[in-house]
């Protein structure tokens, strides 16, 4: 059973990649876009609102899966940065003070630095043609 799952581990890391990338997108598009709409909306130009810029288009790049380890990295930090700046002031534990998201986002983009986009990417795309035109 152990092989016939090593088989499909490419094509599950670009599904990871697809659904956490397109969950945040949405908190961008809420932030950013107002949709969907939401109690309390960031001011733009506020750091929460900017923050939102960056999961929207950010987002948008690790869910195509183009230039993929560079958003990623970009997005794991300020993933980070939202857990100490945000969440972890009001209580140790992330079940109680709301960060669950943040930590299971910076580390997931962590691991797509690391692992890239995955075969359904235009990263793995591109590197097809190159190796093609090669």
């Amino acid at each position: 059973m152990l092989p016939a799952l090593h088989a499909f581990q490419p094509h599950l890391l670009s599904l990871l990649r697809i659904v956490a990338s397109l969950v945040l997108f949405s908190y961008g598009t809420q932030k950013v876009l107002r949709f969907p709409a939401a109690e309390t909306v960031p001011p733009v130009g506020s750091l929460p609102w900017i923050a939102g810029l960056l999961e929207l288009t950010l987002g948008f790049l690790v869910l195509i899966g183009f230039k993929t380890r560079i958003a990623a990295f970009v997005l794991s930090g300020l993933m980070a940065f939202a857990y100490f700046l945000r969440h972890a002031p009001q209580s140790f534990y992330p079940a109680q003070n709301g960060g669950t998201a943040a930590i299971l986002f910076c580390f997931i983009f962590l691991f797509l630095v690391g692992a890239g986009g995955g075969p359904l990417s235009i990263d793995a795309l591109a590197k097809r043609k190159q190796e093609v035109a090669a």
